[in-house]
């Protein structure tokens, strides 16, 4: 098993990534997004996270550090680009703010370009939900609903609208409110000299100015109460909004000023024309003894002002929208109709007038409020991250599974670049980032020996002399691993220096693998008496191997040195020795329901199987028989579910009695249950087992749990895995040597039943054209 190799220092089980508007922009959304990522960074301990935001600006914004994309809002290749980004990203969630106004296209739609593409976990927040949209924003809308993973409503109205009008299921439905500050419940006089307005009632409405916030209602309520209550003064906080300053100027904000003129409140109405910051903005609703919300539109399912006030324990008058239905029920606040102008004058002065109502009113508001406060916010968003991540670690896919490449009549051309990219000089490297050879990580004597066992494979098929010198190079590697009691170092360091003392008994076994292909199929002999040589010193300590999977390595290196010299009596020896162990292994561990060699499943397992394949092969012995087929398809009933191969997964693998870990699967195991299975064919000659080949062949291409192909076919590539995030960025030496050996194994063994088939044929050899054989058969 490789090191995971990350390229980030976020914690892998909380790396989110919002998608919305950002700060410094002027927007309710990107507060929101702040406010929501910095709470739920403090609850996972302080962890840094990364925002792609929606840019309107033509010069873009001062956008801080956590902004590390952006999309241009109208510009529909962002939206794809913005997707592969993400893709390519350690991003564990992707946490959407949606709200139609922010995203390019007719009704938003550019956003469904960007989901489309997209292969992270998406969980949307919703800011707006319409109950009877247009078509093209119902569509819009619905595809966002398609690709998330769960949508979260900020009230009961916005559930129920989900429900009803968009069929979403319940259980794909979160209500998690809008966040709010978390202040203490004072008396609004303590705040008031900041002000001047010390010894005034002081109402209060805040937020972006545009037309549709029924600032007229309010202030035309206003001539009745001060009429009664002179000390009354309404401020009007925040700015005008962006798009209304775009289109208009300060036009609507002259026109109230204006109405304030002609209806002679000069003296009881306050225009703070500036955006605040939100301490400011605490201190300002701390310091009002009644909040208003006014607004026109009934179809409004989120009201941050409105759940700042609560969160602040304010007395709140407000109009019949949806959420302020759904926040001021049970007495926490008063509704007035929309445009009830006498209603809101008459709600103002009964609060005035009756301060017991009053503070009852703001107790039931802030032990409301108390389920809102960030920090409980930010919790629940942070258990629904969690849910959808162990969700896609389980979620039964076979049913919905849809094949994106067509059956494999063919195999992909043989393509030796990538290995090739990541040998230099002295051997190979044994990762890559992204595709690129990452000296960080040095070399592998594991990874050197199996690459060696590929080459001649390969060779054994096309006498190629183009590989021969890596195949000189790998085995100068080897050589000068050895130590002196025979084993082999395993690691070394870019700049040559071994890590180790010596390497495991699984190293010692796979380089006698390698070792062993070089013995058969040498183009030489001086390559095969070296390579003799270094598994004859070796000798002494493969006696003292106890590891199974050593084992099992080195009985497929001394299979192969003893299809040359079969009468090599002391390799005999020790391949029906270790055969044996394997098998005594297997008796202490089975049960009645677990036929395996151990406790636990955890990687590179099938290479068990294949060796007692192997070891019949080379002794007869019926043992070995029984415990490699029976063995095997323990394998196959654990990880086939009918449509793909679910792997084990590193991340906890899958011990007896325990369950089994869905990511972290890795291309060894699919690459090494093709050898198995091409094995247990050629020993039992069962078609199902040629099958079974075919299918973890195709688990490279795509016919897996993500439906995503691991495989390169520019250059060969294989991705090192599939992780809860999606397929790993990392091309590492081990991928594609295990995907090769794959390859070569299932392009040689369909060439010799070809050839078996059609004896005559000239056409017919033993080349890796594929696409020839494919028209052939």
């Amino acid at each position: 098993m490789k090191e995971k190799i990350r390229f980030s220092g976020l914690h892998p089980e909380m790396d989110i990534v919002y998608l919305a508007t950002s700060v410094p922009r002027k927007c309710g959304i990107a507060t929101f997004t702040k406010d929501l990522a910095d709470s739920i960074s403090d609850e996972v301990g302080g962890l840094p996270y990364r925002v792609t935001a929606l840019s309107e600006s033509t010069n873009g914004y001062d956008y801080p550090p956590q902004v590390t994309f952006e999309i241009r809002k109208n510009e529909i290749r962002d939206y794809a680009r913005a997707a592969e980004y993400l893709n390519g990203s350690s991003a564990q969630v992707v946490s959407l703010q949606h709200e139609f106004g922010i995203f390019g296209g007719e009704a938003g739609k550019y956003l469904g370009v960007l989901l489309s593409y997209l292969r992270k976990p998406l969980v949307t927040t919703c800011h707006t939900i319409i109950k009877n949209p247009a078509k093209e924003y119902r569509e819009s809308f619905e595809r966002v609903i398609e690709f998330s993973d769960r949508l979260v409503a900020m009230s009961p109205t916005g559930v129920e609208i989900l429900r009803t009008i968009y069929g979403v299921p319940e259980n794909k439905i979160v209500l998690i409110h809008h966040g709010v500050p978390d202040v203490p419940f004072v008396d609004s006089n303590f705040y008031k000299d900041q002000f001047g307005v010390e010894g005034r009632t002081v109402l209060l409405t805040f937020g972006l100015l545009s037309p549709n916030k029924g600032i007229e209602t309010a202030l035309d309520s206003m001539p009745a109460v001060v009429e009664r209550h002179p000390e009354v003064i309404y401020i009007v906080l925040g700015a005008t909004h962006p798009e209304v300053r775009r289109h208009s100027g300060e036009e609507y904000r002259l026109s109230l000023e204006r109405k304030v003129r002609d209806l002679g409140l000069g003296n009881h109405v306050v225009f703070h024309n500036r955006y605040v910051d939100l301490q400011e903005l605490i201190e300002y609703i701390c310091s009002c003894d009644i909040y208003v919300t006014p607004y026109l539109a009934k179809e409004q399912i989120t009201s941050g002002t409105l759940a700042y006030a609560m969160g602040a324990g304010k007395a709140i008058i407000s109009t019949p929208y949806w959420y302020a239905e759904d926040m001021l029920s049970d007495h926490r606040g008063i509704i007035v109709d929309f445009g009830d102008t006498k209603g809101l004058s008459d709600a103002l002065v009964n609060l005035i007038e009756d301060p017991v109502m009053r503070n009852k009113m703001r107790k039931k508001a802030y032990e409301f409020g108390r389920l809102m406060i960030w920090r409980e916010v930010a919790r629940r968003y942070v258990e629904l991250f969690q849910e959808v991540l162990k969700e896609r670690e389980h979620r039964e896919v076979r049913e919905v599974w849809q094949a994106r490449m067509f059956p494999q009549a063919t195999l992909p051309d043989i393509k030796l670049d990538h290995l090739l990219a990541l040998s230099d000089d002295l051997g190979l490297i044994q990762h890559a980032a992204f595709g690129i050879p990452d000296r960080d990580h040095g070399y592998s004597a594991d990874d050197v020996a199996r690459g060696l066992a590929v080459l001649m494979t390969y060779y054994n098929q096309v006498k190629s002399p183009a590989i021969l010198p890596t195949v000189r190079t790998y085995m100068s590697f080897l050589k000068h691993a050895q130590t002196d009691t025979g084993h082999f170092h395993n690691f070394m360091s870019y700049d040559r220096r071994f890590l180790d003392q010596e390497g495991s008994d699984d190293t010692l076994g796979r380089v006698i693998w390698g070792l062993g292909t070089v013995v058969r199929w040498g183009p030489n002999q001086r390559l095969r008496h070296l390579a003799q040589n270094l598994m004859e010193k070796a000798l002494p300590k493969l006696e003292l191997v106890e590891s199974p999977r050593g084992k099992a390595y080195a009985i497929l290196g001394f299979h192969h040195l003893l299809d040359r010299f079969a009468g090599a009596s002391r390799f005999r020896w020790l391949l029906e020795k270790f055969a044996d162990d394997l098998a005594t292994h297997y008796k202490a561990h089975r049960t009645t329901y677990w036929h395996w060699f151990e406790d636990i499943l955890t990687y590179g397992n099938a290479k068990l199987p294949e060796a007692l394949f192997r070891a019949y092969q080379d002794t007869g012995k019926e043992e070995f028989l029984e415990v490699a087929v029976e063995s095997l398809d323990f394998l196959t009933q654990t990880q086939w579910n009918g449509v793909y191969f679910e792997l084990i997964g590193n991340e906890g693998w899958y011990p007896k009695n325990g369950e089994k870990a869905t990511f972290g699967q890795q291309p060894v195991d699919a690459g090494y249950l093709v050898e198995a299975y091409i094995a247990a064919y050629q020993v039992t000659g069962k078609d199902e087992y040629l099958d079974s080949a075919q299918y973890a062949f195709e688990w490279f291409l795509g016919r897996n749990r993500l439906n995503e192909a691991l495989y390169d076919f520019a250059d060969g590539a294989v991705a090192d895995g599939i992780d809860s995030s999606g397929i790993s960025a990392n091309q590492g030496a081990e991928s594609v040597i295990c995907f090769l050996m794959a390859l070569i194994g299932m392009s040689e063994f369909r060439s010799q039943r070809l050839m078996a088939s059609q004896p005559e044929s000239p056409e017919i050899t033993t080349s890796l054209n594929l696409t020839r054989y494919a028209a052939a058969h």
